[in-house]
């Protein structure tokens, strides 16, 4: 177990369908890595990182479940507490894309209500594209979510996507519209100058973790 120093700890959720790339996104962003093998997630994989956000400290902890709807079941326990959710689909393929709002659906349905939403299309480094910029921004307008293309093999608006959603959760908690005293709305508060936290999952080995929790 190691401490974490952080002024506040965001639990991330990345959904959607199987090979998108949502275990890529994940390690692209907590380590700086891409890995070609395919491995199918099981259940629901962790990872985490620090950044900075508007002077604050902000300890992202990301949870990447598996898109296959035999674990349907698993994955949804942790649409709970989750104050932001990633909705991955992969631009080379249709219905990846087309399942998106289902995905919302079933999001909406066991998130809190103050769950942010972020609509993901993933390896635009990939010439053979299914999905045009265009239908996915207007898939995001209509469901009011915040939208971005990526590639977590190559990096390219990665951290874009977690530092910009963050930012908006920052501005939002200087609104109020989130009760810290209630960790259910998936923000947990440290100190104004970074309490030392002790997390019982990441070990900064590098490697993801399944089914992890905070030591309460």
């Amino acid at each position: 177990m190691s401490g974490i120093n952080f002024n506040y700890l965001f639990k991330y959720i990345i959904i959607g369908d199987s090979s998108v790339g949502k275990s890529n996104l994940l390690l692209r962003y907590s380590h700086n890595k891409f890995t070609e093998d395919y491995q199918a997630t099981i259940g629901v994989e962790f990872g985490a990182k620090n950044t900075q956000i508007n002077g604050k400290t902000c300890r992202i902890q990301i949870w990447d479940t598996a898109g296959q709807e035999n674990f349907r079941s698993i994955t949804r326990a942790y649409y709970k507490n989750s104050v932001c959710a990633l909705v991955v689909y992969d631009i080379t393929n249709r219905e990846s894309f087309n399942n998106v709002q289902n995905w919302i659906e079933d999001c909406l349905s066991q998130s809190p209500k103050t769950v942010i939403l972020v609509l993901v299309g993933n390896k635009i480094d990939l010439s053979d594209r299914k999905v045009t910029f265009d239908e996915g921004k207007e898939l995001a307008e209509k469901n009011k979510m915040l939208f971005f293309e990526c590639s977590a093999k190559t990096g390219e608006n990665v951290n874009e996507i977690f530092n910009k959603s963050a930012s908006l959760i920052i501005e939002k908690i200087g609104k109020g519209e989130y009760d810290l005293n209630n960790e259910s709305c998936g923000i947990k508060k440290g100190g104004e100058n970074g309490d030392n936290v002790t997390l019982i999952t990441d070990d900064d080995d590098g490697e993801k973790k399944n089914k992890c929790c905070l030591k309460n």
